[in-house]
């Protein structure tokens, strides 16, 4: 892919715990400084994984469905990070709406900041 931009659902070759690729939806929340790879999350129809004021439900029947390209109820997961350089996305399948994209961001700030000062 030539071009891509913060808030795109693309699918992407992403190494599995068996150690071999598949295809896989994620979302590309931030590019990165320096050689240009983006710092995603995965998306799964697996939604009974998503972890509650965490993770982001998307239900099929919602307005934002649509425009992101999925196939079924998904799960957005916070939880499942990578970087991921743009050679190894394959195709777009959609976007974010600019309101949710910025909610993912601000709960992964959130996490990272953390409440307690060490």
């Amino acid at each position: 892919m030539a071009q891509v931009s913060e808030g795109e659902v693309v699918a992407a070759r992403l190494v599995q715990a068996d150690g071999g690729a598949k295809l896989r939806p994620i979302v590309l929340l931030r590019k990165l400084p320096g050689m240009g790879d983006f710092l995603v999350c995965g998306v799964s129809s697996q939604t009974q994984r998503a972890v509650e004021g965490f993770d982001l439900v998307v239900e099929s029947g919602s307005k934002e469905f649509a425009q992101m390209g999925l196939k079924v109820t998904s799960v957005i997961r916070l939880n499942f990070l990578a970087t991921v350089p743009i050679d190894r996305m394959e195709r777009r399948l959609g976007s974010l709406p600019d309101d949710m994209l910025s909610l993912l961001r601000a709960k992964l700030a959130e996490h990272i900041v953390g409440s307690k000062q060490r």
